[in-house]
């Protein structure tokens, strides 16, 4: 696939035109206490991961973008890392507010840049991780969750229509190439996620809610649904 057929896709995201950046973050304010308190956010082996992948220790600089109710910040600093904090919406509390699309730091401004659980809400992704790859001295962590169909993606958006796209592992490797990123770790993996809390999360209730679950059908299995997400790693080229 062709750079352009690549980055033409990835810019396509959501079929609903992109809300102003000030709108969004106001409704990610809005959950921001529910973000803090959930369970699949707070905890699990992709948090452990992402964590663990950006070679926490004393003294290194991490920044977490998009960093939502703040876990990868938390436990990166618990580990001794010094850590800077953006999202675009004020009430997930970050140290600087700010899209992912327009980092406001100097170039190699971070041992390590992370992002977990927040690119699918992108409106440009590949402008997202060639800031990401930008601002890192060394090293990319990115954990999303991964496509599945198309029918799972208008869930998705009925649900939150925020959701602008999950993109498959396939994707993800071209974004890093495009980044000047060297892809050195990857891992797919399910995680479960119990469907009701989750609707909950995002205000998803009564016609809507039952949509939700009419397009995820058989994907729900006793109230749960495996959630395939994806952790890559990638590495700065040598200019």
């Amino acid at each position: 696939m062709s750079s352009e057929r690549r980055l033409d896709g990835a810019r396509q995201g959501a079929e609903a035109p992109a809300s102003p950046a000030s709108e969004r973050g106001d409704v990610w304010s809005e959950r921001a206490e529910a973000y803090r308190q959930s369970a699949i956010h707070s905890s699990g082996d992709d948090l452990d991961l992402t964590v663990s992948w950006c070679e926490p220790g004393e003294g290194v600089t991490v920044l977490d973008v998009a960093t939502g109710g703040g876990h990868v910040a938390r436990r990166l600093r618990e580990a001794g890392c010094t850590v800077v904090t953006v999202d675009p919406a004020p009430g997930m509390q970050p140290d600087v507010i700010g899209p992912a699309e327009q980092l406001p730091f100097a170039d190699a401004s971070f041992d390590a840049v992370a992002c977990r659980l927040a690119a699918h809400h992108f409106h440009d992704v590949v402008a997202a991780v060639n800031e990401m790859a930008r601002v890192a001295k060394h090293r990319v962590v990115v954990c999303d969750n991964t496509f599945v169909s198309e029918t799972s993606e208008e869930a998705d958006r009925v649900r939150d229509p925020s959701h602008v796209r999950n993109y498959a592992v396939a994707e993800w490797e071209s974004f890093f190439d495009l980044a000047g990123l060297e892809v050195t770790a990857l891992e797919h993996m399910d995680r479960p996620l119990e469907i009701e809390p989750w609707l909950a999360r995002a205000g998803c209730e009564g016609e809507d809610a039952a949509q939700v679950r009419g397009l995820l059908g058989d994907r729900i299995v006793d109230g749960w649904m495996p959630l395939p997400t994806l952790v890559i790693k990638g590495v700065k080229r040598a200019a």
